[in-house]
């Protein structure tokens, strides 16, 4: 071990010296980071407790270390510096401190000097301060590194932190603080690098709108709380108990009979039960936060889904507030028109009443939630106080109630009332009145954010809800069916005569009334036919009245707070951006002024109208198209069977919620199927927007799961199935390096492999000493994103490797996954062959060699301005505009005009700024994105960077010329048929040239044309090379010969000995006898190149057939040549050579 750094002097091997650091002093205790000071929840060391007073001198000399820049009385006198440990330790380990307002702790003791570096009891000791020792007596040496910070996990010296809450909060989380775990870097790598960096385990980030609201959360003081009584269950309660309980149950029972109405009842309790129970199951699936039922669902389905219904449903509370307005001004209407004291007409006092009302409602909506919940509760004892009023009236027979049909319980009454009697209705039409009045399950949801715990309230408040509410309903259909009769006149001289006593056969009969005569002319009175039966067997007339007012209130108010707060929520996540504004919330509890004014303006707009029968119900189908997904969003969480998925509240099923939400679109149907299909119409057409904007948000929904869950079974059946020869595509792993390195190689690759087959863009990554494999996993995130903004279908692969040819193996042998492997290697041509090191010629061609024997493919581009523009500086600020802004950007970027490489560079050039001075660079201006790059600068570089973008134009009309001289399995004919299939090439025309003999041509452009048609490949022309074996022109061949001159071994010309000793030293020179063995070879190629010119000079692309050199025998500088030769001053050319693997068939 190190000597100790707080003593640099003392000499290691001395007993006494390392005495001399041993203990603490007794008195001087370290100070130990409270929870809210440390980076990790754990307690300091200390060591010294069990120190005497009896100390040796040296022990009483000994001192704590504290992290100081001053020096510390009873500092060693030997000069050393006390602080040091603790600087190195600070250079070290980057320490990560929350603000310690007391300033408690922050120095050991009231002689120590405080600690500047460090803060709030974050103390850095040096190993030797941390040693014990009683008398001299006993040593304690620690095995860990020094300088490090030492806490107590398990009573032993580590940073390694033990499972804590506070490490898996988010950021500025508002139930408590985040604390950060030590990082595997700190735990794991070594001393002398620096590898720590802030960041979150993926999908842990927090949007900006979201950490700001947790902030906002965080800070506020005395924030309004409800439990899961005063904020669930009241709100569900009184939203589900609508006016509907008082003026339409009745006539329900009247139309229904009380089976019938007891099934309808029955029927929205399950749907409304199954919706509860999948809400529970999604609140209990982690913290939910404000938004209510666009939260849930938006966090469960993604912001599609959660975006359009959010947006519907905060609509939907703000007319549903109008709704229950005008219900309750039309009461009150009713009650003035009574006593004659209309204030103009019928319309136009309720638009009078329903105005004055909302802004009374508003104004308790502004005062605050508190002030909210107090008035929902003097609603819900006025709610209770008539339901109870009802029932006690039902028992107490009153004579003169009974000509209106009211004679009290009785079992004839019952039972006659037990069938239906339909007039001018159906069940389905008796069903789509009532559902409305079970809807408002999710009211108390809707205020999640103002809920102390969601998780518990939620589940338990809304299922109480739904019980108590839907038992009401039950018992108030059997009550009224069981002592109300059907029709009733009114009239107390409708008494039946003895003699006609025999003919009677209505209940009512045997009570001394015969209200025959109402089945000829309509009676006023009994369950048919008085909507306000109720306030006549009610023990109080007026308190039903009362009930009336508090249901319809209740209503109103609850859906004037929900609409604004989900509305706030769905802004706040900026899923539609004209929309932020209303984000902003005020005061301690968030309140949402700016929606409350929006929802206020829409309902009382609605309110002006004044006719709601057109507009019920959409509102309806609205909350049925919420309730459809919520259970569908259980379904399908539970589908995808992600590990994140695992409610606490276990009482759902998956298939169940699946039924749940076809029952809810079934219901939407019968309820209005006009209303259905408009409701259906805009989910779908905001859910297209939305995707089209694709927010970039993060939350894990289950889609995300789902996708992942189908792409690992589709790509584990796809590897059970073998490969067959009409589904091969081309499948390629394309040398790019970095994806923006080289355009014109990404941009014709994808052109074919775009939404055909897989598209690798590798990178290898050489000349790192210790590679830092961080930066490959940050950098691998970052040009992924890069692709996807680019729109470019494709996955980014580094690797690290001693060499390209290792690398380009790795990538060969491990890229892709089962069947979705690579089969085609595509490389760039290497322009600067002759200009650098030959043994990266060497490696160029291994590489090609390799791809051979792993069974690939091989595709190599040329362009003859080059393809590589790493060189142009400014790679990074061109990345990061298109990440961050699609609009156009300015970006300022320098060209090293000395420097023209298109070899697989292992990585970008240096900064700008680093040659700044050079006088080779030349500063332009681009502007980004569509890249079309002009400027003054020098000619070959204006070509290289136009030529860069050529294949991300449409090509004009024009060709794509085949020259598929050797039967390679098709691949040479497959890729231009599927480039010239795109939309960008389509307007090209495929010309084919075949190798042939002079005397066989029309033969062979046949047999040709035969070929091509049952392989259902169209094309312009064929033309058949007699000439092909022709010898080429002398200046050509001198060119060649000249070319090559310098790679030559000559052999002739030097001992074998030494010949033999350069060859192995230099693989890549050319041998003459070689050179004579491949002379034939060469000069076609040398031919090949006057043909091209002279047939395909001006084509949009060549694809062509790549010679074959064989392994051992033809060395890299020779084929190089040919590749040269061959492919020199021509338009774009692609040398493609398939694995000799049939890839085309005519066979169905």
């Amino acid at each position: 071990m190190s000597a100790p750094s707080s003593a640099p002097s003392a000499p290691t091997g001395s007993a006494a010296a390392e005495n001399d650091f041993l203990a603490p002093d007794v008195g001087q205790k370290p100070p130990g980071p409270t929870p809210s000071q440390s980076r990790f929840q754990v307690d300091l060391v200390a060591e010294a407790a069990g120190a005497t007073e009896d100390k040796s001198p040296s022990s009483d000399a000994s001192t704590t270390v504290p992290s100081s820049d001053k020096a510390t009385p009873g500092a060693p006198p030997d000069g050393g510096d006390p602080g040091a440990g603790g600087e190195e330790a600070k250079g070290r380990f980057r320490v990560v401190n929350f603000a310690d307002p007391t300033g408690a702790g922050s120095a050991a003791s009231p002689e120590a000097a405080p600690a500047e570096g460090l803060q709030n009891g974050d103390t850095v000791m040096s190993e030797t301060s941390l040693h014990s020792s009683t008398g001299g007596q006993h040593h304690y040496h620690y095995d860990t590194h020094t300088n490090t910070y030492y806490l107590r996990t398990f009573g032993h010296n580590t940073i390694d932190a033990v499972p804590n809450i506070d490490f898996y909060r988010q950021t500025a989380a508002p139930l408590g603080e985040k604390l950060i775990r030590p990082t595997l870097s700190e735990l794991h790598d070594e001393l002398d690098k620096e590898p720590f960096e802030d960041g979150f385990a993926n999908g842990d980030e927090l949007t900006p709108a979201e950490e700001a609201a947790a902030k906002e959360a965080a800070e506020s003081k005395g924030v309004v709380k409800f439990g899961w009584i005063k904020g669930v269950l009241v709100r569900c309660m009184l939203n589900i108990w609508g006016v509907m309980l008082f003026i339409r149950m009745s006539w329900i029972v009247g139309q229904a009979g009380i089976a019938l109405s007891c099934l309808i009842v029955a029927m929205a309790t399950v749907v409304t039960t199954i919706t509860g129970l999948s809400t529970s199951a999604i609140a209990t699936n982690g913290f939910v936060r404000g938004g209510g039922a666009y939260y849930l669902i938006s966090r469960s389905l993604g912001p599609e889904f959660g975006g359009s219904i959010g947006l519907i449903f905060a609509f939907a509370n703000a007319v549903a507030v109008a709704m229950y307005v005008v219900g309750f001004a039309e009461t009150v209407g009713e009650l003035l028109a009574g006593v004659d004291a209309i204030m103009t007409d019928e319309i136009n006092d309720v638009r009078i009443i329903g105005t004055i009302t909302v802004i009374l409602l508003l104004g308790i909506s502004v005062a605050g939630m508190e002030w909210e919940a107090k008035a929902q509760i003097f609603l819900l004892i006025v709610l209770i106080t008539a339901i109870i009023n009802y029932f006690i009236g039902s028992f107490i027979p009153v004579k003169s109630k009974e000509s209106v049909g009211f004679f009290g319980y009785d079992g004839s009454i019952m039972w006659e009332n037990m069938g239906p009697d339909f007039r001018g209705e159906t069940f389905f039409s008796i069903f789509a009145i009532f559902f409305p009045a079970a809807t408002g399950i999710l009211a108390g949801t809707n205020i999640s954010g103002d809920l102390a715990d969601p998780q518990m309230a939620i589940p338990r408040g809304t299922l109480l809800a739904i019980l108590i509410t839907g038992i009401v309903y039950l018992g108030v259909a059997v009550s009224a069916g069981s002592c109300i009769v059907r029709d009733a006149s009114g009239k107390m001289n409708d008494t039946v005569s003895s003699q006609f006593m025999m003919n009677c056969t209505d209940a009512a009969c045997k009570f001394g009334y015969d209200f025959s005569s109402c089945k000829q002319d309509k009676c006023r009175y009994g369950l048919q036919n008085d909507f306000q039966v109720m306030s006549l067997v009610s023990g109080f007339g007026p308190i039903i009245t009362a009930g009336i007012f508090s249901a319809t209130l209740s209503s109103a108010l609850a859906s004037l707070v929900s609409a604004p707060k989900v509305f706030q929520a769905l802004c706040k996540d900026n899923i539609y951006p004209g929309l932020s504004m209303f984000a902003k919330g005020y005061g301690k509890n968030n309140e949402p002024l700016r929606g409350y004014i929006l929802t206020f303006i829409i309902a009382l707009a609605f309110i002006l109208i004044a006719e709601l029968n057109v507009i019920a119900p959409i509102i309806s189908n609205f909350f049925l198209a919420s309730y459809a997904l919520i259970n569908f969003s259980v379904f399908h969480a539970s589908l995808a069977n992600s590990p994140g998925w695992r409610p606490s509240f276990k009482y759902y099923n998956m298939w169940v919620s699946l039924a749940g939400a076809v029952l809810c679109c079934v219901v939407m149907f019968i309820i209005n199927w006009w209303a259905a299909l408009f409701t259906n119409v805009i989910v779908l057409g905001l859910y297209i927007y939305v995707s089209y904007k694709k927010p970039d948000v993060n939350w894990g929904s289950s889609t995300q799961a789902l996708t992942y869950h189908q792409a690992l079974t589709h790509t584990l059946h796809l590897s059970g199935v073998e490969d067959h020869i009409k589904n091969f595509r081309p499948q390629c792993l394309v040398m790019t390096g970095y994806p923006n390195s080289r355009p014109a190689l990404l941009d014709l690759v994808h052109s074919f492999t775009k939404n055909v087959g897989l598209m690798i863009c590798g990178h290898v990554r050489t000349g790192y000493r210790r590679p830092n494999f961080k930066d490959l996993a940050t950098e691998q995130a970052r040009y992924q994103r890069w692709l996807l903004k680019n729109e470019t279908k494709a996955f980014y692969t580094p690797v690290f490797a001693e060499d390209m040819r290792q690398g380009s193996q790795y990538l060969l042998q491990a890229a892709g996954l089962g069947r979705l492997k690579p089969n085609t290697l595509v490389l760039g041509f290497k322009n600067d062959w002759r200009d650098g090191d030959m043994m990266n010629v060497e490696t160029y061609i291994s590489m090609i060699h390799d791809s051979f024997d792993f069974q690939f493919g091989a595709v190599i581009l040329r362009l003859q301005e080059g393809l590589d523009v790493s060189h142009i500086q400014g790679q990074d600020e061109l990345l990061s505009s298109q990440e961050k802004s699609s609009g156009m950007k300015d970006v300022i970027v320098s060209i090293d005009t000395s420097k023209d490489s298109d070899g697989d560079s292992s990585k970008l050039s240096s900064k700008a700024t680093s040659l700044q001075n050079s006088p080779a660079i030349q500063k332009v201006i681009i502007s980004f994105p569509h890249a079309l790059l002009s400027f003054p600068v020098t000619l070959s570089f204006t070509r290289l960077l136009e030529a860069s973008q050529q294949f991300r134009k449409k090509q004009g009309k024009g060709t794509v010329d085949v020259w598929w001289l050797f039967d390679d399995g098709g691949l040479t004919l497959l890729i231009p048929y599927l480039l010239t299939n795109k939309k960008r090439w389509k307007d090209c025309k495929i010309r084919v040239f075949i190798g042939g003999k002079i005397n066989r041509i029309d033969h062979d452009r046949r047999a040709m044309a035969t070929l091509l048609s049952k392989f259902r490949i169209d094309f312009s022309d064929i033309t058949v090379l007699g000439d092909i074996n022709t010898k080429p022109k002398k200046e050509h061949v001198s060119a060649f010969e000249e070319m090559i001159e310098p790679y030559r071994l000559k052999e002739d010309d030097m001992e074998q000995e030494a010949a033999e000793r350069l060859k192995n030293s230099e693989p890549w020179r050319i041998t003459d006898n070689e050179l004579e063995l491949y002379r034939a070879k060469t000069n076609r190629q040398i031919r090949l190149n006057e043909l091209l010119k002279e047939h395909s000079n001006t084509a949009n692309l060549i694809v062509m057939s790549l010679p074959l050199a064989r392994k051992g025998a033809v060395s890299s500088a020779l084929y190089m040549a040919w590749l040269e030769v061959l492919s020199k001053d021509l338009p774009p050319i692609l040398l493609v050579r398939g694995n000799h693997q049939s890839v085309l068939t005519f066979y169905s």
